[in-house]
């Protein structure tokens, strides 16, 4: 992926991040405070606004460094955090399928390793 595309493709995942949350807080409020997974939701989307954010800059840092080639595995492993981390947390606030959170710590070792990327990226240029 180039930086162009990389941007576009944190502009569908920050315009996700909005949509998901608006609806949770709207639309799934009584729900969420039911199952007290509130929190467990809110925690999702701010993990994927956060990470929405991040693959944006990382877009940006493609279009300055293009060289740096890693960057665009790192956005990828961005995004692989966002789906899985974020998104077990969402189906686990929906449904209380509480295997569900067992997934969810292998977001979080994609977005690390995405930062990892980022920081040698940064480091070998």
């Amino acid at each position: 992926m180039n930086g162009k595309q990389i941007i576009q493709l944190a502009a569908v995942l920050g315009a996700c991040a909005v949509g998901i949350g608006a609806f949770g807080a709207h639309g799934l409020k009584d729900l969420l405070a039911e199952t007290g997974r509130t929190e467990t939701f809110e925690t999702a989307v701010k993990y994927h606004f956060y990470h929405s954010l991040a693959v944006f800059l990382i877009g940006v840092l493609a279009l300055v460094k293009p060289k740096w080639k890693k960057l665009s595995t790192a956005a990828i492993l961005m995004t692989i955090g966002i789906v899985v981390f974020s998104g077990s947390l969402y189906l686990l606030s929906l449904s209380s399928i509480s295997w569900l959170g067992a997934i969810t710590p292998l977001g979080g070792v994609a977005f690390i390793f995405g930062w990892v990327l980022v920081f040698l990226s940064a480091r070998a240029n």
